[in-house]
């Protein structure tokens, strides 16, 4: 957000060279949110699975803890047991 509040008055590869952000690395996370299908298939599988655990936990009551929104999730069948780790309680 702040290179963007900026980029009109410094340029883009100006504030990249005093923060520690390459500006490729800028550009693909701006291309990444005009288009998501750009990202990283694993980083496209956790965008899905944050909104099915935020639903669990919502559901809930927003009582459930990490340990028992797995449970859900695996006993749902929205996810499989061998794709996420269970948490340590």
């Amino acid at each position: 957000m702040f290179i963007d509040d900026h980029r009109g008055e410094h340029g883009v590869e100006a504030i990249c060279k005093v923060l520690p952000i390459a500006p490729s690395t800028y550009h693909h996370h701006q291309a990444v949110l005009r288009e998501p299908s750009r990202a990283s298939l694993r980083a496209q599988r956790d965008a899905d699975l944050s909104l099915k655990i935020a639903s669990c936990w919502a559901a809930s009551g927003k009582r459930y803890g990490a340990v028992k929104v797995w449970y859900d999730l695996v006993a749902q069948a929205k996810v499989h047991h061998d794709r996420i780790s269970k948490p340590q309680s």
